[in-house]
């Protein structure tokens, strides 16, 4: 069931995005939609998913070394802290974060995120890992979420703001 979290993460994000720029009083417009799927892609994959990886590399390390190939570690703890960072960062800039601030989670997450996506096709290659916690969903979100941030912003930059709500 873990193998799917990630996906369920970024499934409700994009849904939760493009209904809350429906049901608005302002029309919709892309600039709308692009500010939603920020809020929405902060909360849920970067936020509620960096919580998730915390509690699973603190609490449960045994069970999530095992999902990914590894044996357990003591690194698993400072993994978990990373996510735990990166999670409670994602919420705040949900819900308060400029521009600048989303811009900075992103840049954070891509830097750890992007990271483990690139030991994640280390593993694969090196030594075949294509367990479900290597080379499943999070292989591709660890790519995708941050990259999925940065372009937002960026495209937030190119259509100007976003009207008042």
């Amino acid at each position: 069931m873990v193998f799917w979290f990630p996906l369920i993460f970024w499934a409700l994000a994009v849904v939760l995005a493009v209904v809350m720029s429906l049901r608005g009083a302002r029309p919709f417009s892309l600039s709308v939609l692009v500010d939603e799927l920020l809020r929405t892609i902060m909360l849920l994959p970067v936020g509620l998913q960096g919580l998730w990886a915390f509690t699973g590399h603190v609490f449960f390390a045994d069970q999530t070394a095992a999902s990914i190939g590894w044996a357990p570690s003591p690194f698993q703890l400072e993994v978990g802290m990373a996510n735990f960072g990166i999670g409670v960062a994602g919420v705040i800039g949900a819900f308060l974060g400029s521009p600048g601030y989303r811009a900075a989670v992103g840049i954070v997450a891509l830097g750890f995120l992007g990271g483990a996506g690139i030991g994640h096709v280390v593993q694969i290659e090196e030594t075949g890992n294509l367990a479900a916690g290597n080379a499943g969903p999070i292989f591709y979100t660890d790519f995708i979420t941050p990259l999925a941030v940065l372009g937002l912003l960026l495209i937030q930059r190119v259509l100007g703001p976003v009207p008042q709500r």
